[in-house]
């Protein structure tokens, strides 16, 4: 091959680079021949995450569902070791039998008190009766001394028996407030009784409560991301142990230009087109647009981009769509959000809904 042929070889070369570039450069700088009233940006699909956590600290028992698992809202996906919260379950319990004796004593003796002050009573009333007759004695002895028919030391010792006969009316009175002031005490141990009962089953209600959040729940419906802790594993408190992806949740973020951003508002239209499949078209609506602007992340590629003010925009596709088709949907995936911030516009036909 002569000098000439090469210097050709060389030119046909760099002009088959020359046009390469053009038709990427071309490709790069068109929209994709939208129409007005319709803009693009790109983004990738995100899904809301969820921890399932530990209530109390302790040590995993077992974990039944496996990375990549399809859950539902309740059910038990790890448990919690429960041996000490079974031991303070029985000694709960035990408690509370030791409680509920307490009662019954303590009534036993609000009893006991009763009969004794039924008993001082009648020990009161029987004084009562013996100062009334030490009184009657008193008043005749007095007569009879004042006319000289009895003497006068017969009625100094009526007297001293009506001092006698006061003086045990009001011991037995005081004795019958004793007994008074012991059936108050009786009674208060009887409500201290019922009251250490209650709290008791409190205690047990509160322990069975923890025994039970030792099953740990899914609380949505999801797909097990990854775990976070193994079996024989000790955590924390709100210590974590699976992560669930809510697959009925599903968004796409996406970063809109300050000139287009305004027009946006919840619920506009979206047409989502994923690189992994290009040949479906995806509808979504407009759930987020972020109140304050910020510089646009690296994730916008063009430099032209990179420049300006953008605001987040979240596109949430429909959920009864996502149920559908379950077993197909992923985060992570990157792609297209077209929005129409026209009413007016026309989908063009490549952005038709077509979905599996």
């Amino acid at each position: 091959m002569t000098i000439t042929d090469n210097r050709w070889v060389r030119r046909g070369a760099i002009l088959a680079a020359v046009l390469v570039m053009a038709l990427l450069l071309w490709q790069f700088t068109q929209d994709d021949s939208l129409p007005d009233g319709i803009i693009g940006g790109n983004g990738r699909i995100e899904a809301v995450e969820i921890d399932v956590s530990a209530k109390m600290p302790g040590r995993i028992r077992d974990i039944v569902a496996d990375e990549g698992d399809l859950v539902k809202a309740g059910d038990i996906v790890a448990h919690m070791d429960t041996d000490v919260l079974l031991a303070q379950r029985a000694e709960a319990e035990a408690g509370l039998a030791q409680s509920r004796n307490a009662i019954q004593i303590a009534e036993s003796q609000v009893i006991q008190r009763q009969s004794e002050r039924a008993a001082a009573l009648a020990g009161v009333r029987q004084r009562e009766a013996e100062l009334s007759a030490a009184r009657k004695r008193l008043r005749r002895s007095t007569t009879l001394a004042r006319e000289g028919a009895t003497s006068a030391q017969e009625r100094d010792d009526d007297q001293a028996r009506v001092e006698g006969a006061r003086a045990a009316v009001e011991a037995a009175r005081a004795q019958m407030a004793a007994v008074d002031a012991a059936i108050g005490t009786a009674r208060s141990q009887v409500i201290g009784a019922r009251s250490a009962v209650d709290a008791t089953r409190a205690t047990i209600r509160r322990i069975n409560a923890d025994i039970a959040d030792s099953d740990l729940k899914a609380p949505r419906d999801g797909r097990v991301q990854y775990r976070i802790a193994q079996p024989g594993e000790v955590v924390g408190g709100g210590g974590r142990v699976l992560n669930l992806v809510d697959l009925s949740d599903v968004y796409m973020t996406f970063f809109m230009p300050e000139t287009a951003a305004g027009r946006v508002g919840i619920g506009s239209e979206v047409r989502i087109v994923l690189d992994a499949a290009p040949d479906y078209v995806i509808p979504a609506k407009v759930s987020f647009v972020a109140d304050v602007a910020q510089f646009t992340p690296k994730t916008v590629e063009t430099q032209s981009e990179r420049q300006k003010l953008m605001f987040r925009v979240k596109a949430r596709i429909d959920p009864a769509l996502l149920r559908r088709h379950i077993t197909q949907v992923k985060t992570g995936l990157p792609g297209m959000a077209y929005v129409r911030i026209s009413a007016d516009a026309e989908w063009p036909a490549e952005l038709a809904v077509k979905t599996p």
